[in-house]
């Protein structure tokens, strides 16, 4: 096995397709074919299903795949280190939760790390794929919430794929709401008080429970409910349609806008919120400077 051959397969996985892998990597068709097979053989896997339509990642090829980002990540620390150079391409990776703080720390990264070449993605989406992501090794950091409602379903997930939950803060529940509506004067908010407003939530797919919302799951029944897959659509009706949503209260008026406030929730549970590593993985560089980003956001 060379780290070679590891770039093959993860550029093949990345584009989808033998023919655009080798244009990508300068090497004809065939060159490509036999350097993977020739990796399959000698690691006794099937990292790639063959089929008449193309070809798909296995399952073991998914495990494969996430260990081989791990090692190509430290052979670029490697010859950062000690041959002088860039390294090489840097990458990167992390699934989060739709959280401001999130966006600004991986803002701080580009900016440390983000010179010549990078290739480097924030994915903000649902619950259940972040877990997935970190678990298959596509990101090395992933940012949830727990709380007591959540812990015991999202914990045994997260341990049935090897991953650790670290905590950064514990929050109080809040509201976010338009600044102009009815209830923005009010110190503190009640789940009855909104009952008459739109409850906006990020909807979770085909993974749509309650333990994997990003918002606090309440017993009080919600009548008019709106789910969306951004937070642009999200912060769009709670301006034009009163709405409202539950959140860690953590804001940041230069990427949600000034028209946006938090307002404490009443008699809510606290939310736990942390990011989640696979047990197995090495922690690079980028990895730890994106933390060291991250909790200076959470602290401030």
């Amino acid at each position: 096995m060379t780290l070679q051959q590891l770039k093959y397969v993860i550029t093949v996985a990345n584009t989808g397709t033998i023919t655009e892998a080798a244009n990508r990597l300068f090497i004809s068709q065939p060159s490509l074919t036999n350097a993977i097979h020739e990796l399959e053989k000698e690691m006794n896997i099937t990292i790639f299903n063959r089929t008449n339509k193309g070809i798909s990642i296995s399952k073991e090829g998914e495990d494969f795949l996430g260990y081989a980002r791990q090692v190509l990540e430290q052979a670029a620390i490697l010859e950062d280190k000690y041959k002088g150079g860039s390294g090489g391409k840097k990458q990167f990776c992390v699934s989060t939760q739709h959280y401001s703080f999130a966006v600004n720390a991986f803002v701080d990264l580009i900016k440390e790390y983000g010179q010549d070449e990078y290739d480097f993605s924030l994915r903000e989406t649902q619950t259940y794929e972040i877990i997935e992501d970190v678990a298959r090794m596509r990101s090395e950091i992933g940012i949830l919430f727990l709380n007591d409602f959540n812990e015991t379903v999202l914990g045994k997930i997260l341990k049935s794929h090897e991953l650790e939950f670290h905590p950064l803060f514990v929050a109080r529940p809040h509201v976010f709401i338009s600044r102009k509506h009815p209830l923005a004067g009010n110190a503190v908010i009640t789940n009855e008080e909104l009952e008459q407003y739109p409850y906006l939530s990020f909807e979770q797919g085909e993974h749509n429970s309650f333990y994997f919302s990003e918002e606090i799951f309440s017993a009080v029944e919600r009548k008019k409910n709106i789910r969306v897959r951004d937070r642009a659509t999200l912060f769009n009706l709670l301006i034009g349609l009163n709405g409202y949503t539950v959140c860690s209260g953590v804001i940041d008026k230069k990427l949600n806008g000034k028209d946006i406030i938090a307002v404490p929730l009443a008699d809510e549970s606290e939310m736990r919120v942390g990011y989640i590593t696979h047990k197995k993985g090495m922690m690079s560089r980028l990895a730890a400077t994106y933390l060291e980003a991250l909790k200076k956001y959470v602290e401030s």
